[in-house]
């Protein structure tokens, strides 16, 4: 059965009506005329959703009918507050509590039954009202107008490499790389300006990596238009490995201490998104006269703040071009129809007037060509519907407006269960990388993931994610070793579109400052979403008061000492903190025992965090997620009937009775109890697990037999885990085992039964030939991880490790006896060798059979000539069909290979 959905115009009438069918079951047959009310309202409003679909697919709305729809939307939200408020207060089945026992006798009193009445007669009046009014102003005439995870469209990552690498940016590259490489040893700066979608980021990222190793310090810094420079400027200390200040950020402080330790290094930074010269002033404060060639790169799309970076110096500032016809062709058709391929011939002409359209933005090419893309027939007649929807005016006057109607063309094609989860992304403040993984739980959260036919919740919501990124709506950001895509960003310009969106349908308000509060008190609807940005300030927190009651989502990103009220919030589904930088303030989530109806609650911060005594109340909650020091675990979390997902802090020991809950995902140190967690899906363990404790952790992988990825890190030590090998009834859906450290005398068997595995880390002593064979032959393993460190090693044969794109070995055997036969590893793209002391100076033989290789690196031990080395290997790529990149580098050591991806903070 569909689980009903929220929708960003219609509101909460998806689930509003899934929750009056259920209170027409059975559980609550005793109330007569609750059921009765209940029928009727599920009738009323059903017509009305009806037409709410119609008006959601049209974009100008008469002003009438948006009127109706708006106050439609908001009665839905406060319907669905009060149902849950009943509900709760008889012990709904939606609570999992049962029905009679829990409140037959409390329903004997009269006030009771009254009260519930007298709730129900209200909402029938609204609904009543609400029809009335549909019918008085003729709001109908105004509409005369499976789940298998999608994956990411392929074409989508290579297009992203295409229009930064290939289409209409050599010569612009070219260029800048000449301006910054020139013999002054002063420090040079250089802007690249242009109008929003040109490419400018794009350009700039190009011309960093292709320089970068030129100089001994590389910084890429987002300022974004409203910037907190503390923690702008405090996040940079990070970055460089700084140790962070300990009493409150001061950014001349801040300034003080960058400044110090540029003044010892040629630099490189790229200043992106610059707004104004008031933040060009803090920012250029940085930047010593060191006189050794340091160079610094802004863009902007403000030509005066070009020319006041560069010192008044126009010949330092580059002004972007539209792409030429011939670049937005190709780049348009690599989007449609894939690399390489042409434009049909029945649709050649519409494609020009589209092309002509669009002005030469790679952003808008990309956008729009990614929704025709989207439209499987892809008839000639929706290509010109599309064009003929775009305006006029765009080619002759590229204003942001005519942009953004580009954009908000794409906007009206999504299907309308995707519309809500592009909105919410409007909850993060700019520049931000939104993890994936977060993102979709939060989705699951408010009801914007729709189940059906039993699928799994997380599988829809990664479909709903790769379909925003197969339409250019979000640019993916990061990727995992399986190639997954972790997370996301918005342009800037979209996410423009997508706060006006929220601000026209009340999906989500953004506040910076106290102004923007108050004028949220001014609204007519209230708010349901709220999301304060990294300015605001206690100021603006103190005055979030009562009328702030219906937020379902709040969000703080950046430094307060203030907690908002919590407690008033009694509808509210998702709660965020994020306070990346900050030591001194205390997070007080005391009062979120009250909040019934939280599902996802995460704190993301170095300060304190109070939680309340006791939780048990947060029947409703999924995923708890703490970083930073919570001074107290309530000892009751075991009782949360509903959480799936938890991570507390370092040092947090697991409370008793753990095993009470039905986990999919936990991150402790403490491993006692996790046996009894059958259905663990997830589990990441502390770095500082020691050999008396590996006998438990291997009886533990045996029990575990939900577990689809466990990472452990074990610290080195000489201890051989004998137990491993005995394994019976491993987890045999597991699709990443990373057991780096784990000292093993050969391969377990039983590693060959794991079918789904893609993702390997081993550490073993030998590998015979039969050994080689029970990894090879892992029809899903792509990545591969293998430390070998007896001599002497085993024939790798044809037709093992089909799937691997990845090979990162490391080898106490000379890299010479290696041999790579034809036909083996044919999808493998990256690979990693070891060179040791005593290497005789020749290379792994076949490896121009290795057909897919794009990239070759080398860790040149202590006591390797590295020119030597890279002298060997580069005759190997001269000769290789596909001419992959070389990389020379230093040795790595056991503390600094990142292999295991923690989820402890």
């Amino acid at each position: 059965m569909s689980a009903p959905v929220v929708s960003a115009t219609m509101g909460a009438m998806n689930p509003l009506i899934g929750k009056l069918a259920a209170l027409m079951g059975d559980e609550y047959k005793k109330l007569t005329g609750v059921r009765r009310q209940a029928s009727f309202l599920k009738d009323e409003l059903s017509t009305m959703k009806a037409l709410l679909e119609k008006l959601e697919l049209m974009d100008e709305l008469d002003p009438l009918a948006k009127n109706w729809r708006d106050h439609v939307r908001e009665m839905s939200y406060d319907m669905e507050n009060c149902i849950d408020d009943f509900m709760r207060d008889i012990g709904g089945a939606d609570a999992k509590m049962g029905f009679i026992k829990k409140t037959a006798k409390r329903l004997k009193t009269l006030r009771k039954r009254h009260r519930i009445a007298d709730r129900m007669e209200e909402l029938k009046a609204l609904a009543l009202q609400a029809n009335e009014r549909r019918m008085r102003y003729k709001i109908d005439d105004c509409t005369n107008s499976t789940t298998r995870v999608v994956p990411i469209d392929t074409r989508m990552l290579a297009i992203y490499k295409q229009a930064a690498g290939l289409v209409g940016i050599d010569g612009p590259k070219k260029e800048l790389v000449s301006w910054l490489t020139d013999t002054n040893e002063k420090v040079k700066v250089v802007a690249i300006v242009g109008f929003g979608g040109l490419g400018k980021t794009t350009l700039a990222k190009q011309v960093y990596d292709m320089i970068g190793g030129q100089f001994s310090c590389t910084i890429f810094l987002s300022v974004s238009q409203r910037p907190d420079m503390s923690s702008l400027l405090g996040g940079l200390l990070l970055k460089l490995g700084m140790k962070e200040l300990t009493h409150a950020h001061e950014v001349q402080d801040i300034i003080g201490r960058l400044r110090e330790y540029l003044t010892h290094k040629r630099y490189l930074i790229v200043v992106d998104d610059l707004w104004n010269q008031s933040t060009w002033n803090i920012m250029s404060c940085i930047f010593p006269e060191v006189g050794n060639g340091s160079r610094v790169i802004v863009t902007t799309r403000v030509e005066d703040v070009a020319i006041w970076a560069c010192h008044n110096d126009h010949e330092c500032v580059y002004r972007m071009e539209p792409l030429k016809e011939q670049d937005s062709r190709m780049l348009f058709c690599n989007r449609v129809f894939g690399s390489g391929n042409v434009c049909r011939p029945d649709l050649k002409e519409v494609s020009v007037e589209i092309l002509k359209k669009c002005g030469g933005l790679p952003l808008a090419i990309i956008t729009i060509a990614s929704l025709l893309a989207s439209h499987q027939t892809r008839s000639k007649d929706e290509w010109e519907s599309i064009r003929n929807s775009l305006g006029a005016k765009f080619p002759k006057n590229p204003t942001l407006e005519e942009m953004r109607s580009i954009l908000n063309l794409s906007y009206m094609h999504l299907p309308l269960h995707l519309r809500p989860c592009l909105l919410y992304l409007g909850m993060y403040p700019e520049d931000a990388m939104v993890r994936r993984h977060d993102l979709i739980l939060q989705w699951i959260a408010e009801g914007l993931v729709n189940c059906s036919h039993g699928s799994d919740l997380e599988d829809i919501g990664k479909s709903y994610f790769n379909e925003l990124i197969n339409r250019s709506l979000i640019q993916p950001a990061g990727t995992s070793r399986s190639g997954d895509v972790e997370g996301c960003r918005v342009h800037d310009i979209m996410l423009d579109l997508i706060l006006s969106k929220c601000a026209d349908q009340n999906f989500i308000n953004v506040a910076y400052n106290c102004e923007d509060v108050a004028r949220m008190h001014a609204c007519e609807y209230k708010v349901r979403r709220l999301s304060l940005k990294s300015s605001t300030n206690d100021a603006t927190l103190r005055i979030v008061d009562t009328s702030m009651s219906q937020v379902r989502s709040f969000a703080q990103f950046g430094e307060s000492k203030y907690t908002p009220p919590l407690s008033l919030f009694k509808y509210l589904r998702v709660l965020v903190f994020i306070f990346p930088f900050n030591r001194s303030t205390i997070v007080n989530l005391t009062a979120i025992g009250q909040l019934f109806q939280l599902r996802y609650l995460k704190v993301s911060t170095l300060c304190s965090i109070d939680l309340p005594a006791e939780v048990r109340g947060l029947v409703h909650l999924e995923t708890l997620e703490i970083s930073g020091s919570a001074r107290s675990i309530p000892s009751d979390i075991v009782c949360l009937p509903r959480l799936s997902r938890l991570i507390l802090p370092r040092l947090t020991c697991i409370p008793p009775g753990i095993a009470n809950i039905i986990m999919e995902k936990i991150s402790l140190e403490d491993i006692n109890g996790l046996g009894e967690l059958t259905n663990l899906r997830e589990l990441t363990l502390s770095t500082k697990v020691v050999a008396g404790e590996i006998d438990a952790l291997v009886s533990l992988i045996g029990k575990l037999h939900g577990l689809k990825y466990l990472a452990v890190r074990v610290e080195s030590s000489k201890h051989h885990c004998d137990q491993m090998y005995s394994i019976s009834n491993p987890p045999l859906h597991i699709e990443e085992l990373d057991l780096f450290g784990w000292s093993l005398k050969r391969v377990p068997t039983w590693i060959g039964d794991l079918h789904f595995l893609r993702i390997l880390v081993l550490w073993v002593d030998n590998l015979s030939n039969d050994e080689v064979h029970v990894v090879g032959k892992l029809p899903c393993l792509v990545h591969l991880d293998l430390w070998v460190f007896a001599e002497g090693g085993a024939a790798i044969c044809t037709g093992l490790f089909q799937a691997l794109k990845v090979l990162r070995l490391f080898s106490h055997d000379d890299v010479a006896h290696m041999q790579f036969q034809i036909g083996l590893m044919p999808s493998l793209r990256q690979l990693t060798l070891d060179v040791r002391n005593g290497w005789g100076g020749a290379v792994p033989r076949g490896m121009e059979h290795l057909l897919a290789l794009d990239h070759i690196s080398v860790f040149a031990r202590d006591g390797v000539n590295h020119r030597d080395v890279e002298s060997a290997f580069r005759s190997v790529v001269d000769v290789h069909p596909r001419r992959p990149s070389l990389e020379i580098i230093p040795p790595p050591s056991l503390s600094s290979i990142n292999v295991v991806k923690l989820s402890i903070n």
